[in-house]
């Protein structure tokens, strides 16, 4: 994922975390701001409660992935931040790609 897509900034996640609207499922919490730009960012944060690192990694990346294939149906203009829950271990691929989805249309992130 290009940087232009990412939140890197401590600053940039507390703006979200403080003024955005959150929405969670079974398995993730979103939070959502918009912002200025004309893409939207997305910001991951995984606590160590999930896992160890090489495990958090692995929950990274495919969260990474999911995202980077469903980038086109994401509204623009938006700041993201993924949050997993413990649970988020046990499930496939399949399964975490359905509830971020699900938690994208809840929050009225999807186009059309």
């Amino acid at each position: 994922m290009e940087k232009r897509y990412r939140l890197r900034k401590n600053l940039e996640f507390r703006k979200v975390y403080n003024n955005g609207k959150n929405f969670w499922n079974r398995n993730l919490v979103l939070y959502i701001r918009k912002n200025d730009l004309e893409e939207t960012r997305l910001g991951l944060t995984i606590t160590k409660k999930v896992g160890n690192a090489v495990v958090r990694n692995k929950i990274r990346r495919r969260l990474k992935e999911i995202y980077r294939l469903n980038l086109y149906r994401v509204k623009d203009g938006y700041d993201l931040i993924i949050i997993p829950k413990k649970n988020v271990v046990d499930i496939s691929y399949k399964e975490l790609e359905s509830a971020l989805i699900h938690i994208l249309k809840i929050s009225g992130m999807l186009k059309g």
